[in-house]
C-alpha cells in the first residue's frame, strides 16, 4: 500500500494511445463507417498487439464520443442521433462565436496567414476525406489563431465529434457538391476575418455550420418518413 501523501507508481499507457491513434485514423479515413462494429479480437490482430491496449484505447475513443459501447452488442463507431446533432452544432457554435472574435481581437499576420493556408489546401482535396481532414484542419488554425487556451482545450474535447459530423455529412450528401462548394466558403471566412469584420465573420461562419446542420437533419427527417412509409406498407 502507497505511504500517506505519495501517489501510486504511473501506468505507461503508450501503446493504448498509439492503438487509440490508428484506430481514429482508420474511422475518419471511412474504413470503419458510423455504426460499425469495432471487435476487439479482430483490431487486437490487425494491430498485431493484445487485446488489453485495444480495450484501454476503445475507452479513450469512447471518451472522445467516436465510439458507443453497450453490454449485449460491444464496441462501435457512433451513429449521430438528432438530438446529438443539435447539440453538438448548438456547442460548436458557442466556441467557434468566441474564436472569432478572438481572432478578429488578438490573431498575428502570422496566424493570419496560417489560416489562409489551412483555407488554400482544400481547393488541392482529391477526395471527400481529404476535404474533412482540411476543413478540421482549417478550423484547428482559428482556433489556434484565438490565443485562448481553454478555448483551444474545448474545441479539443469535441473536435473528434465535429469530425464525426462532418463525415456523415459526406455520407448523405452529394460528393461532388461538397468538393465543389467548400473551398470558396472557407475563403470567404478567411476574408473575412483577415478583415477583422466581427460582424461579418460571425455571419459568415453561422451560415457555414447552418449548412452542414441542415444537409443532416434533412436527412435524417427524409430517413424516419422512408421508414414510417415503410412500415405503413
Amino acid at each position: 500500500m502507497a505511504e500517506q501523501g505519495r501517489v501510486a507508481p504511473a501506468r505507461r499507457r503508450g501503446l493504448a494511445d498509439e492503438v487509440a491513434d490508428r484506430i481514429r485514423e482508420a474511422i475518419f479515413s471511412g474504413a470503419y463507417a458510423p455504426g460499425a462494429q469495432l471487435r476487439e479480437a479482430e483490431l487486437s490482430q490487425a494491430l498485431d498487439v493484445s487485446r488489453g491496449p485495444v480495450r484501454e484505447a476503445l475507452l479513450r475513443l469512447e471518451r472522445e464520443g467516436l465510439v458507443r459501447s453497450a453490454w449485449h452488442r460491444g464496441a462501435a463507431v457512433t451513429t449521430l442521433t438528432p438530438g446529438d446533432i443539435t447539440e453538438l452544432d448548438s456547442l460548436r457554435g458557442a466556441l467557434e462565436c468566441l474564436a472569432v472574435e478572438q481572432v478578429v481581437a488578438h490573431a498575428s499576420d502570422e496566424d493570419m496567414t496560417a489560416i489562409e493556408q489551412a483555407a488554400d489546401r482544400m481547393d488541392r482535396a482529391a477526395d471527400e476525406h481529404e476535404m474533412v481532414r482540411c476543413d478540421i484542419a482549417f478550423h484547428d488554425a482559428v482556433y489556434a489563431a484565438a490565443h485562448h487556451a481553454r478555448l483551444e482545450e474545448a474545441w479539443q474535447a469535441i473536435r473528434s465529434q465535429v469530425y464525426l459530423f462532418l463525415l456523415t455529412r459526406i455520407r448523405v450528401s452529394a460528393e461532388e457538391s461538397y468538393l465543389v462548394h467548400l473551398p470558396g466558403e472557407h475563403r470567404e471566412l478567411t476574408a473575412a476575418l483577415r478583415a477583422r469584420d466581427t460582424a461579418v465573420a460571425l455571419g459568415l461562419f453561422a451560415a457555414h455550420r447552418r449548412v452542414a446542420f441542415d444537409v443532416l437533419t434533412e436527412a435524417h427527417s427524409s430517413a424516419t418518413a422512408d421508414e414510417t412509409r415503410d412500415v405503413a406498407l
